[in-house]
Formats: structure tokens, C-alpha cells, sequence
């Protein structure tokens, strides 16, 4: 009977993952949380729906090993090297300083030694999913804080091998010597480069072997046979499961299959996972803490705060504004899905008592549920942080004197640069303000015109006289940064032209009550262009298509965002496609028409279309006679409908009518 206990259980499990799901997605909380809470409720600490949770366990722990695997191959190279110094800076002081803090809290409490090194491992590390799903809603993933968090949450990632690996060295109770503990930890990591180095010789030809069967079930099974192949290797070695899988991510991602990786693997992934964090929930015994609740609650907030704190003082010292440090410090403040892991691991080898596991893990979900409430927060923490940073700052900036009627532009990416060329050619006078450091010196070197600072602050405005501008350009991907610039910009100059760069639709409308007199959607922009390239393929003439364009920019592409447009503004372009054009045909060397007569091709007679006259060497030849030849070089001009130039041009161009 116990299989069909099992299969009882995993069908509660599933139905409740979807109900939460579908409530969570709709109070736009991360469901991870959900899935955290509905272990609770279902468990045999709460309604008792799941009484037993050891086979549970080993569908987690598999959970575990995909989610390890994803990871892996989702962290490039060139990923890092782009964020290298948020990477290496901000992750690097977050982890080391909150490890080394808490660890001398712990010891002072009173906590065994190894207790303590293990515990403050726990409290280090952050939640991706949570971050990564509070980013991707608000649109911000390419915003300062978005990607400064995101480089502390990859550090935090990639310390989860070396801290598998020390996990056992932490376990031992024997009172063993320094050289054999280091020893110890020089194998484990010598053990891990060879699989490293062993997979990479081995994986990446055996799934070009696989992919080269072009079965998809082959390619599926592989894969999974390579994950949970390496995840074997490595706990037969003394490691962990989760390290052999986050190996063999990190080898796949060479390959050229790893987005087709990656498509095959995250639906198990997200089932799979949603069993790992309900298993977790199942663990939390709720009379507990109701038992202690006061201590729960307590401690829960002096880790979410002693966090924050810590994350938002790495953040100021890679020099941005405390704004960025505090909702960077926020987003990442609650503790992660991998002290889960770690912690279970812990449980294992005797690292923590039941007692503490239950504080840990209940204060632990509770800065999970307490993080996107706080974030919520984040227009408030702009604006009111923004004015109280303009109020105490006493920034000097050396401007021209003479800088009247100039162009600001916030932001100095693609968009920026851009403009900044095409406005050296013209002689336009501008200033750029930029937020990242680094940025600004390197291109303050090359002579630009950029200063430092935060273009939604008014001390930054006034500096780079928005009194006396003409034109300020919004060019970064900060929304909610945007706003507030907007706001204050129209407040110190209201006759200033404002336009607004931004990534999506729904935006647009706010940004035009905020006081933005243009803005420019990249999604609708890359709308027109498809838009264009299709009239054009159809030979609509060059005018024509200007006015539609035109036509759907006005009124902010009012016209484009009602959820059903009347066709009848398009001004009837089924006319034009009914009436005549002329068309122009080059001869290259390669055309098989060479040297053939006009009569011999019979372009009229098989299309409707007309050679009106011919272009050789300068010279033209009008109403050429049927026995002109066709020579290398000439420009043949046709007329006729859209349709009879499209099949003449075919035939020109060597190819067969259907």
C-alpha cells in the first residue's frame, strides 16, 4: 500500500502547488512562498493531509539536483565578465562580511564553533526565484539595483559548490588537525575540477551524438541521464548529489544545445521544485511557532534587517546612490531556496537539532513572505530618498557657463551614445548624466561631456542646468526612476521637451500623465519596423509607408495600443497594392538571362509586366525591341501591378513561376 500512499500524497501535493500558483500569481507574490506555506498547511503539523514526508524527500532532493542543473547552465562566461565587478565586489563583501558578522553574533550567543560557521552560511545566501520574479514583474532586471542583485544572487550561487564541499569538514566533530582539514579540503576541490575537466571531454561529444539522432525522446533521456549520471559520480566521490548536477549545467552551456537544454529540463525542473519547497513547509512545525511566536517574528526581522544592512553597505561602497543600496538590500534581504538545501544537508550530518532547524526554517519562510510586501514600497523609497539626497548633498559640478538651450540625456547606453554622436555632428550642445561610476570615469578620460548622479534627483538637475535646457532625454531602464525624474524635471522647468525611452506599452500612458511629451516604446518601435519591411516587400511606395509610420506614432501610438484598430486609417493601403509601380532589375554576372532576347524570355506575355526601357553603360534604351539582348551590367526598368512585377522580377531573377 505504499506506493498508493505516495501516489496520494504527490496528487495533494500537485493540486495544492496549482492552487497556489493561480492565488499567488494573482497577489503578484512569488509562489515559492505559496509553495512554502502550503507544505504547512498540509502537513502533519497542520491538517495532517500528508503525514510522512520520506518519499517526499527523495522527489525534493531530485527537485534539488534540476534546480542545481539549471543554474549551471544558465551561468555564461560572458555573463560574468559583464558584471564582473558587481560580481566580484558587491557579491564577494555581501557574502564575506554577512558570514563573518553573523558568525561572531553566533559564537557570542554562545553557539558551538561549527555551529556557528554553518549557520552563518545559512544566513548568507538570498533567494534567486524570489528576486528574479520581484525584477521580472516590475520590469527592472536592467536597472542599477536589478543588476547589482542579480550579480550578488549569481556570487551566492556559485558559493554553493565550495560550500557542499566544506559541509563535511564542518560535520566533523573530531578534533583533527589543520593540515589534515586543509588536505581534506585541497581533495574535495581537486576532485571537482577532474569531473569538471573529465566532463568536459566527455558530455560535449556525447550530446552532439545524441542531438545527431534528431529523436526528441533520445535527446530528453540523455540529458537526464548526463545530470543524474554526473550527481551519481560525484556522491559516489563523497560530494553531493546537487554538485555533479550543477557540473554538468556548467559543462552544457558550451554546447550549442543549451537552449534546447534548457527547454527540455525546466518543466521537469518546476514540478519537481515545487515538491522540494512544499517538502520544506511539511518540515515546519506551525504549533511551534505559535509557541514562539514572539521569537519567531524577532528573529525574522533582526534577519532581515541585519541583511539589508549589510547589502546595502556593499552596494554604497561600489559608490551608487543609497537608494540603489536600500531597494537592492530589500530584494535580497530574506534568506534562500539553497540554506534549504544546505540546512537538510546540516540535519544529516548532526550540524543542527531539531529545536534550531525549526527556529531557523520558520524565521526563514517568514523573510520570504515579508520581502515583495516590502517591495512594494519601492516607489516610495525612490521618491522620498531622492528629495532627502538632494537636500544633503552638496555636489559641484563644473559646467560650461555658457551651456543654454542643450539637450540632457539620462543614461549612456546604446540609446545614449547614439544620440550623443549624432549630436556632435550637428554642433548640439548636451550633458550626459550617468549613475554608473565606472562608466563615468572612463568616458570622462575619452573627453565627454557626463557627470555622475542620479537623474531623478533635483540637486543633479539643477546641476546640469535643466532651468536653461531645452530638450532632456530619458534613456535608461529604470522606470521607476523615471517617474520620479519626470516629475521633478517638469517641476523645475515646465516647458522642457521630455522624451521618454521606454521597454513596454503599458507604461506609456503613465509616463504622458507624469508630464513626458513624447515617449517611445522599443516593443511598438519594433512593430513599425517590421511593419515598413512588409509594405515594402510589396513594393508600397517609400511616401506611403512614411505616412502609415507616421500616422501610428501619433498620439503616443494611440492607434496600435486600442485592443482592436480601425483598418480605416491605414488610408486604404489595398488601393496601392491594386495599382501600378515601376520597378528596377540589375543584371549581375550570375543571371541566366544573359545574352537571351527580350522575345525569348516573354516577360509580357507570361506576367503582364513591360520592359519600358533599358539602362547600358550610362545610356538608356527605351522601348527596347523584342530582339534587344540582355548584356551583364543593365538596369532593366518594369511597369505593371504589384503582382505582375513581383512574377517578372521572379523570372528575371532565374526562378519559375507556380
Amino acid at each position: 500500500m505504499n506506493h498508493l500512499i505516495i501516489i496520494q500524497d504527490i496528487v495533494i501535493i500537485l493540486f495544492f502547488s496549482l492552487t497556489t500558483i493561480f492565488l499567488f500569481n494573482k497577489m503578484k507574490i512569488p509562489t515559492i512562498v505559496g509553495f512554502l506555506i502550503s507544505g504547512m498547511i498540509i502537513g502533519p503539523y497542520g491538517l495532517k493531509l500528508i503525514k510522512s514526508g520520506e518519499e517526499i524527500e527523495v522527489m525534493a532532493e531530485f527537485g534539488v539536483i534540476l534546480l542545481l542543473f539549471t543554474i549551471g547552465i544558465e551561468v555564461s562566461l560572458s555573463q560574468i565578465i559583464k558584471i564582473k565587478k558587481f560580481l566580484v565586489y558587491g557579491g564577494g563583501l555581501q557574502f564575506f562580511l554577512t558570514s563573518i558578522l553573523s558568525f561572531i553574533i553566533f559564537i557570542q550567543l554562545g553557539i558551538e564553533l561549527n555551529q556557528s560557521v554553518f549557520f552563518s552560511f545559512l544566513i548568507s545566501l538570498s533567494s534567486t526565484a524570489i528576486i528574479m520574479k520581484l525584477l521580472s514583474d516590475k520590469n527592472e532586471v536592467d536597472t542599477p539595483h536589478g543588476k547589482i542583485s542579480m550579480a550578488i544572487s549569481l556570487f551566492q550561487d556559485l558559493m554553493i559548490v565550495p560550500l557542499f564541499l566544506l559541509l563535511p569538514i564542518i560535520a566533523n566533530k573530531t578534533q583533527s588537525n589543520i593540515t589534515f582539514l586543509i588536505l581534506k579540503i585541497i581533495g574535495a576541490f581537486a576532485t571537482t575540477a577532474l569531473l569538471i575537466i573529465a566532463s568536459k571531454y566527455f558530455m560535449k561529444p556525447l550530446v552532439h551524438q545524441i542531438a545527431k539522432l534528431r529523436l526528441r525522446e533520445a535527446f530528453t533521456i540523455g540529458i537526464i541521464l548526463m545530470i543524474l549520471g554526473t550527481a551519481y559520480i560525484t556522491h559516489q566521490a563523497g560530494l553531493s548529489f546537487a554538485i555533479g548536477a550543477f557540473i554538468a549545467g556548467l559543462i552544457l552551456s558550451e554546447t550549442d544545445f543549451n537552449h534546447q537544454i534548457i527547454s527540455e529540463i525546466i518543466p521537469l525542473k518546476d514540478a519537481f521544485n515545487s515538491l522540494f519547497f512544499v517538502s520544506i513547509g511539511l518540515l515546519l512545525n506551525i504549533q511551534f511557532v505559535f509557541q514562539n511566536s514572539f521569537l519567531v517574528i524577532g528573529l525574522t526581522l533582526l534577519i532581515f534587517l541585519f541583511k539589508v544592512f549589510i547589502i546595502v553597505l556593499s552596494v554604497f561602497l561600489l559608490k551608487y546612490p543609497f537608494r540603489t543600496a536600500l531597494l537592492t538590500g530589500i530584494g535580497l534581504g530574506q534568506v534562500g531556496e539553497f540554506s534549504f538545501i544546505l540546512a537538510l544537508a546540516g540535519t544529516k550530518m548532526g550540524l543542527i537539532s531539531s529545536e534550531y532547524y525549526n527556529i531557523f526554517l520558520s524565521s526563514s519562510i517568514f523573510t520570504m513572505i515579508i520581502t515583495p510586501i516590502l517591495y512594494q514600497l519601492e516607489p516610495f523609497i525612490a521618491e522620498k530618498l531622492g528629495n532627502v539626497e538632494s537636500k544633503k548633498s552638496s555636489l559641484k559640478i563644473n559646467l560650461d557657463n555658457n551651456l543654454k538651450d542643450h539637450v540632457i540625456i539620462g543614461g549612456f547606453g546604446v540609446n545614449g551614445k547614439s544620440l550623443v554622436r549624432v549630436l556632435k555632428e550637428t554642433g548640439i550642445k548636451y550633458i550626459v548624466i550617468e549613475l554608473n561610476p565606472d562608466t563615468v570615469k572612463k568616458e570622462k578620460m575619452k573627453g565627454e561631456k557626463i557627470v555622475y548622479g542620479d537623474i531623478s534627483r533635483e540637486d543633479i538637475l539643477k546641476s546640469v542646468g535643466i532651468q536653461n535646457a531645452k530638450v532632456i532625454v530619458f534613456a535608461i531602464s529604470d522606470p521607476v526612476v523615471t517617474r520620479v525624474g519626470i516629475k521633478n524635471v517638469k517641476k523645475l522647468n515646465p516647458n522642457i521637451y521630455t522624451l521618454v525611452r521606454t521597454k513596454y506599452l503599458n507604461e506609456v500612458d503613465e509616463l504622458i500623465k507624469l508630464g513626458a511629451d513624447e515617449v517611445i516604446p522599443e516593443e511598438f518601435e519594433t512593430a513599425l519596423q517590421i511593419f515598413r519591411k512588409v509594405l515594402q516587400k510589396y513594393h508600397i511606395p517609400l511616401n506611403v509607408i512614411m505616412q502609415q509610420v507616421t500616422l501610428l506614432r501619433q498620439e503616443s501610438y494611440r492607434l496600435m495600443r486600442k485592443d482592436e484598430m480601425d483598418v480605416s486609417v491605414l488610408s486604404h493601403l489595398d488601393e496601392f497594392l491594386a495599382q501600378g509601380l515601376t520597378e528596377t532589375f540589375y543584371i549581375s554576372e550570375n543571371n541566366p538571362n544573359i545574352n537571351k532576347s527580350l522575345s525569348e524570355i516573354n516577360l509580357r506575355a507570361r506576367t503582364n509586366a513591360t520592359i519600358i526601357a533599358i539602362i547600358r553603360e550610362g545610356k538608356m534604351i527605351p522601348n527596347p525591341s523584342p530582339n534587344e539582348k540582355i548584356k551583364l551590367g543593365d538596369t532593366l526598368i518594369i511597369i505593371g501591378t504589384h503582382q505582375s512585377v513581383d512574377q517578372a522580377i521572379e523570372i528575371l531573377s532565374g526562378g519559375i513561376l507556380e
